[in-house]
């Protein structure tokens, strides 16, 4: 698939969070046209122990049976240090590579990691579904920012995300007796339909279809290489 250069990548700290204000603007969070996302791209990211090295995975699933129909995956040196808030700058750079190599192009594209629930509302699935140019939805394990209830013990139950009173997401249980995981809009997306996609690929897991995909696909490439 083609990808637009959105900007070169920052050396420092300082830079890369004024390209997060600068861009932060350009994000859009309304909601799709209905019936419009038939491939869902699912992206994680394993890290070596002792290196200063990632292992990334793209992997396209079909939404109507979550079946696989592409899987990606790329070993590269992490170049920019890890910083809470920055982490796209660590990892979006892999995910381009992969994204630039898909025989398929996705509709819609779900992470781990936060969306406009970050401290400046500019995190990795807002950066990636720039770059992207997609629909995008953080779906994180950790929770970043904002006020919640926790949410009912059963699958698919959720509860507003709010940070000053704006619902920036939901947290939602994505398996009955599980933690439950952080669901933001990261762009082309609204809070409602980001919920309704991740709950559309429940897989019994922690992990909902699209990004559980990912992570055994890169921590298989992590186990090839040793670590």
């Amino acid at each position: 698939m083609l990808i637009n250069r959105l900007h070169d990548w920052p050396a420092s700290e300082a830079e890369a969070v004024a390209i997060q204000h600068a861009l932060r603007e350009r994000v859009d969070v309304s909601a799709p046209p209905p019936g419009t996302i038939s491939l869902i791209a699912g992206c994680d990211i394993a890290y070596h122990l002792t290196e200063p090295r990632l292992f990334a995975a793209v992997v396209i699933l079909k939404m109507n049976d979550l079946s696989v129909v592409e899987e990606l995956t790329v070993s590269r040196e992490v170049t920019f240090p890890y910083v809470p808030g920055l982490l796209s700058f660590r990892e979006v750079p892999a995910l381009l590579e992969l994204f630039g190599n898909l025989r398929h192009t996705p509709d819609a594209v779900m992470l781990d990691g936060q969306g406009i629930a970050h401290p400046r509302r500019f995190g990795l699935a807002c950066h990636l579904g720039l770059w992207l140019d997609l629909p995008c939805v953080g779906c994180a394990k950790s929770w970043l920012v904002g006020d919640y209830a926790e949410p009912g013990r059963t699958a698919g139950e959720a509860s507003p995300l709010s940070v000053d009173g704006a619902e920036v997401g939901a947290v939602v249980r994505s398996a009955t007796g599980v933690k439950p995981v952080f669901v933001s809009p990261g762009h082309r997306i609204d809070v409602a339909s980001a919920t309704q996609l991740v709950r559309a690929t429940l897989s019994g897991y922690r992990h909902p279809a699209p990004t559980r995909a990912a992570h055994i696909a890169a921590g298989r490439l992590r186990t090839a290489a040793g670590v």
